[in-house]
């Protein structure tokens, strides 16, 4: 110990002053005392003789402080300011600053604010010349000195608000520390009561811990707030030490109440904190980069996945319109935008053990442009990391790591890292280039001698600017040496020297070259002016100033000079642009698209939100108008603290603090409640925001509607503009109809008028109403128009699912009559354009306003399903079984209601049992309506759609209207309407078959067999999507048909004698062609010419000629798409339940199987059938032939096939009498006689010979059918080997 002063008096505070301890006790007086121990022979000065003023303009004799007993209560040194920071024991506070060099009170001079009695405490922030003090009411006051007049302004307070804090912003005490982090960027900020909360620079709240989960228990009962006796920053700011403070606690748990002592603890708080804190030149990327004492964490996801650059390259598919540059190259790009937001989690790299050693912490850390490349820089030396190999590359020779040191931060420029480092051998200040390829050695690097210590380092395009100690600004040029690819060299291009303008070198936050001017190019002589308009910006302690180039003496044309030679522009004077600026974001990017976004300067300003510096642009290029400024600066708040701006997307990204409650962990009756229980485990989340809205809102607040519409319609490519009209309108009208006082000049009719400019503007205004209040409509629509005439304009722009919303806003604000005279107009729309998911909620929508459940409005669809319009997606995806037993239901009664489950949703309340009632009536009657027009216009494909997906119940409607709708009235117009439909080739006569050796007969069977048969379809490259369970489905039901048509077949037509040869490809099991082929091979082959060939039973192979190939595709070429089949087919089911024969024979007609019209034979001569309906299918197939004959040859074969059907259609007409020759089958008891049948002989093994003595027609045929079938679905499918199955 090497003195002992004693000072009579207990002391307040001690601060150091370069040489001096300066001490202030309570009686007074500010002793200072040399560090030797000796007080120099100076006296102690009295506070009550230092003059104190509002400013230090005012007389020199300001007034002193009038009482005895003031003293200091606490103080702090400012260097930057040269002066103390004190708050006195009566709570006033003030700044005094000695007027000359020397230390007395007559050279003393205080300055106070007038408005703050009741400080407690103060920090100082030397970077930012910001004084902050405590105060009494728990606010912070930050405060600073005016320039000129050397008076205390209010920069701003930090202070928690009633709105974020509403039951403890007003209870938490007095402020009772306050401390500022080593590298300046944030202050902590304890009160009386506990609790702890994190400020920015300039007031933005970054962590609090009097809310959320810092607050509340996961039971909700509120924790103690953590009491702080003593804090204190660790290196570089990663840590926050805390003495937790003594203090009783009541445990309510214990059953004595006992009060019991808390013991004081040690607690450490772990921070990460932006490497822009530290290295500012990471500014003008679009990368998160947050750096932890031994990590880092990155927004850029996997490194897999940046391979896709989001830039000028060619290959960028999502921004087409990108035009390159003219000084575009590989360093320019930057990342796609899925990349940089990614997911919420973030991508952490471990840095090196080995290097954190001897180098830990980190201080500073650069990622490349394409955030493939890490560096970090330690204690010495620095390394750096590949994303894509996963390594770090440290120095090879520890000494030369050891060597150096760091000082003005690092940057990546293409593959290489420049940074500005002390070498401590040399004693020299140095810039030095590193290759990221090669070994991380000297040997490798280019360096740089620099007269100054740098400070401060940033790359703009082919430029490092650097600031250094001597308040000079240094300007390199960086280029690849062209004697080899590894090496790059660095030359001086200018120096400007600042010291004029900076008082201490310290105080300059940030210095960045940008292409930024207040010119925006278009009043520049050359274009080449606009690339080059380098301006110097530069952060001095939260004032952002530019320096731009001064164009006032003569141009020197580029081509005249060389460009190594050309000597730069010299700088004008500074111009202040904005005030309490903590970042500064710009792109050296082009992109003509987005020309506002990207030569904009987005500045950060804490508490008051962001700040754009955005140019304006004559439309149409033409001359600015010479009184309009050509920049315009626009404050906005956003809700997160921006990190990095992606400028053509519109998005600033951040980091959020997120918490999650661990304290089930401990038992809460436990006799001391463990310290960490009162904090929750903390996690950094990634956030980011939209922020176009704002500043479109700024630029129609200033009438500068025009320029926001070209901002506007240049960014309304991007995936969420949509949601950037809805967000900006919605607050405004928030704002102006919740306004306690009328509005002067309202913005929403402006606002309104705008978002009409674009296509989604009814989208718009509907889903901003149906975000807010009831309440505030009347106020939104009185400015965007009736919603009846938005309703109907949706109506005729076809957008139906914004008509729907429309609907519910018109429920609430109009009578139930207009509602639903609307709601009609909607259901009729979504009916034509079957989107069936809006006409099942315009049915319950419509039922609710009958029933009065009007109240609850229908939810709005969301998009229409893609598939239903396409066919009749219920086979996939309903179960039916068609093959039930009929007898079970009454031929009336069976509807689809048997057949398909029910479309789920409210919607299926329709078939219950209030539908007599009026409300259901009237929907009927709609349905009904569109059934019938359906049918009118032979919209065979949409009426199916229609009653699958809406349960519309077909089969009753359709008995109903027999005669009246579901009556073809011309076959010829149904048949060419049922090919387009769905998509059926009109068939055709091949060429080659008149010469083919089925000519004469011999073969003719089997080959038609062959051609027609369905199972030919493998070699049909169709595209089918129906899976197995549709052959059981088709085949269950398709059963019915069949059998009953070769009754009549085999008795009536060909005698017993003759007998069918029957031929199906091999083919696997589950074969998607396959489907349905049950009817196909039942087909009646041709018996007009040519005899009956018997094929022999191990007749196994059949040779085919060319021209039979042919012929065989040219049948398979008129065939319809598989799915058109399986269409047609339930359709003609559904007809023949309901009875409706002519449309059954158009459609046995198109399918080309007389077995259909066997059966509608059959039905004739077994049932009473109107005599009209008779005469109508006569006249019907006779025209069908007349058109055959002259325009369509193609089914004049098919035609001849069933002459003798017709024959005989003709005699029943004729003689409306029914023979006796025929039993009556019904068709709803042909599926009972078969379907066992089938079963038995699906299980036999053989499949060629049938006994002979069963000779009943219907099981002989049903047999032979289940046969080939089985041999198709079976056997594997080879190659030109057919099975040939005889009966």
């Amino acid at each position: 110990m090497r003195k002992i002063l004693d000072l009579q008096a207990p002391i307040m505070s001690l601060q150091s002053v370069l040489e001096d301890l300066l001490v202030a006790t309570s009686d007074g007086l500010l002793h200072l005392i040399h560090w030797e121990g000796m007080t120099n022979g100076r006296k102690a000065i009295n506070l009550c003789t230092v003059p104190f003023s509002v400013d230090l303009q005012s007389s020199r004799a300001g007034s002193f402080l009038g009482f005895e007993d003031v003293h200091i209560r606490d103080m702090e040194y400012c260097a930057t300011l040269d002066g103390f920071a004190v708050v006195f024991n009566d709570g006033k506070v003030g700044f005094i600053t000695p007027v000359s060099s020397r230390f007395t009170a007559e050279q003393l001079h205080g300055v106070w604010p007038q408005d703050v009695v009741d400080g407690t405490c103060v920090a100082v922030n030397n970077k930012y010349r910001l004084m902050a003090f405590g105060c009494a009411s728990g606010s912070v006051q930050v405060y600073t000195i005016d320039n000129t007049t050397g008076a205390m302004l209010l920069s701003h307070k930090l202070e928690l608000t009633a709105k974020q804090y509403p039951d403890i912003w007003n209870k938490t005490g007095a402020v009772k520390l306050v401390r500022w982090s080593p590298d300046n960027s944030v202050v902590i900020v304890t009160w009386e009561y506990g609790g702890l909360s994190l400020w920015s620079v300039f007031g933005a709240q970054l962590i609090c811990t009097l809310g959320g989960d810092f607050a509340y228990r996961s039971d909700g009962t509120k924790k103690d707030p953590l009491k702080i006796n003593s804090m204190s920053w660790g290196a570089e700011g990663y840590h926050l030490w805390v003495i937790s403070g003594f203090g009783s606690q009541n445990t309510a748990n214990e059953s004595d109440s006992k009060s019991i002592v808390k013991q004081p603890s040690i607690l450490l708080f772990q921070f990460l904190k932006s490497a822009l804190t530290v290295n500012p030149c990471m500014s003008n990327q679009e990368q998160v980069l947050l750096q932890g004492e031994d990590r880092l964490y990155l927004n850029c996801g996997e490194a897999s996945q940046t391979q896709n650059p989001r830039s000028t390259s060619a290959h960028s598919d999502h921004k087409p319109s990108q035009e390159k540059s003219p000084f575009a190259d590989g360093s320019l790009e930057s990342q796609s935008l899925s990349t940089l937001l990614g997911h919420r989690h973030w991508h952490v790299v471990q840095i090196s053990s080995t290097y954190l050693e001897s180098n830990w912490p980190i201080r500073f850390s650069a990622i490349d442009k394409l955030g493939q490349n890490i560096a970090v820089v330690g204690k010495f030396g620095f390394a750096h990391y590949s994303l894509l190999t996963k390594k770090w590359k440290l120095f090879g020779n520890i000494t030369q790591e050891q060597n150096m040191i760091v000082t003005g931060g690092l940057a990546w420029w293409n593959d290489f890292i420049v940074l500005a480092c002390y070498n401590i051998s040399d004693h020299q200040e140095e810039l030095r280039v590193y290759l990221r390829t090669s070994n991380l050695d000297n040997a490798f690097a280019h360096v740089t001698k620099t007269q100054a210590e740098t400070l401060l380092l940033s790359v703009f395009r082919d430029m490092v600017i650097v600031f250094r100690a001597d308040c000079s600004i240094c300007l390199y040029s960086i280029e690849r040496k062209s004697d080899g690819p590894n090496t790059a060299g660095i030359q001086v291009l200018q120096e400007v020297s600042m010291s004029r303008y900076i008082p201490h070198p310290f105080l300059v936050v940030s210095v960045t070259l940008t292409s930024v001017s207040t010119e925006n190019g278009i009043t520049l002589k050359m274009p080449q002016q606009a690339r080059d308009a380098e301006s110097i910006m530069l952060n001095l302690a939260g004032q952002l100033i530019m320096m731009q180039r001064d164009r006032s003496g003569p141009q020197i044309r580029e081509k005249d000079s060389n460009t190594n030679q050309r000597k730069l522009l010299p700088f004008c004077p500074p111009v202040v642009l904005a005030q309490s600026v903590e970042n500064v974001w710009t792109t050296c990017r082009a992109n003509k698209q987005k020309r506002h976004l990207l030569e904009a300067l987005w500045l950060s300003c804490g508490g008051s939100g962001m700040k754009v510096w955005l140019p304006l642009f004559p439309r149409d290029h033409r001359k600015p108008h010479s009184f309009l400024s050509q920049r315009i600066m626009l404050p906005f708040h956003i809700n997160i603290y921006p990190l990095a701006v992606l400028f053509e997307d519109a998005l600033v990204l951040g980091a959020v603090n997120d918490t999650v409650l661990y304290d089930s962990l401990y038992t809460r009756n436990s006799a001391r409640e463990q310290l960490e229980v009162l904090f929750p485990f903390c996690v950094v989340e990634r956030t980011s925001q939209i922020y176009l809205h704002h500043i479109l809102r700024q630029l129609l607040v200033r009438n500068l509607g025009e320029q926001a519409l070209l901002l506007a319609q240049s960014c309304a490519a991007l995936p969420y503009f949509p949601h950037v009209l809805e967000l900006m309108l919605h607050e405004v009208l928030e704002e102006e109809a919740t306004s306690r006082e009328p509005i002067p000049d309202p913005l929403l009719p402006t606002v309104a008028k705008f978002i009409t400019e674009f296509p989604l503007f009814l989208q718009t205004v509907v889903h901003c109403a149906r975000k807010t209040e009831y309440a505030l409509w009347n106020y939104l629509f009185a400015a965007v128009g009736n919603p009846k005439d938005l309703f109907e304009e949706c109506l005729m722009a076809q957008d139906l699912d914004t008509a729907a919303s429309y609907l519910i806003i018109l429920q609430n604000m109009e009578v139930p009559a207009v509602s639903r005279q609307h709601a009609t107009l909607l259901f009729n729309t979504a009916l034509e354009q079957s989107k069936w998911d809006l006409c099942r909620h315009m049915i319950r929508f419509l039922k609710a306003i009958g029933s009065g459940e009007s109240e609850t409005p229908p939810s709005t669809p969301t998009a229409q399903e893609p598939s239903s319009s396409g066919g009749f997606e219920f086979f996939r995806n309903r179960s039916i079984s068609l093959s039930q037993s009929a007898e079970n239901v009454p031929a009336s009664k069976f509807s689809l209601q048997k057949t398909l489950s029910m479309p789920s949703g409210p919607s299926g309340k329709r078939w219950s049992k209030d539908s007599d009632c009026a409300e259901n009536m009237y929907i009927d009657m709609m349905l009904w309506r569109h059934a019938r027009r359906l049918l009118e216009e032979v919209r065979l494909k949409d009426l199916g759609c229609f009653a699958a997906q809406l349960g519309f119940e077909l089969i009753s409607w359709l008995c109903k209207e027999r005669t009246r709708a579901a009556r073809v009235d011309n076959f010829v117009l149904a048949l060419k309407g049922l090919h387009k439909d769905f998509l059926w080739p009109l068939p055709i006569i091949p060429a080659s078959s008149l010469s083919s050796p089925f000519k004469n007969g011999k073969y003719r069977t089997v080959g038609e067999q062959l051609l027609t048969s369905q199972s030919a379809d493998p070699f049909l490259n169709l595209e089918i999507d129906a899976g197995i369970s549709n052959v059981q489905r088709s085949r269950s039901w398709l059963g019915n048909i069949g059998p009953t048509h070769h009754e009549i077949d085999t008795a009536s037509s060909h005698g017993p004698q003759m007998q069918d040869a029957f031929l199906s490809p091999l083919s696997n099991k589950g074969d998607e062609c396959s489907i349905g082929s049950a009817t196909d091979l039942t087909e009646s082959s041709s018996m007009v010419d040519g005899d009956w060939t018997m094929v022999d039973e191990n007749f196994s192979t059949l040779s085919l000629t060319q021209s039979d190939l042919e012929h065989i595709s040219m049948e398979l070429a008129s065939k319809g798409p598989h799915k058109s089949q399986v269409q047609l087919r339930y359709l003609l089911h559904i007809f023949m339940e309901a009875g409706c024969l002519d449309w059954c024979a158009v459609i046995g007609l198109i399918l080309r199987e007389s077995s259909v019209i066997n059966q509608i034979l059959v039905i004739i001569q077994s049932s009473e059938v109107d005599g009209e309906m008779l005469q109508n299918i006569k006249t019907g197939l006779h025209a069908v032939d007349r058109w055959a004959s002259t325009d369509c040859p193609g089914y004049k074969p098919f035609l001849n096939i069933i002459k003798p059907q017709l024959q005989k259609l003709s005699e029943i007409t004729e003689e409306q009498v029914q023979p006796e020759a025929f039993q009556p089958v019904t068709v709803g008891k042909t599926p009972e006689q078969t379907t066992p049948r089938a079963e038995e002989n699906r299980s036999s093994s053989s499949h060629g010979s049938i006994p002979q003595g069963e000779v009943g027609g219907s099981s002989l045929v049903s047999r032979k059918e289940e046969d080939t079938m089985r041999a198709e679905e079976e056997e594997p499918f080879q190659d030109g080997t057919y099975d040939c199955s005889v009966s």
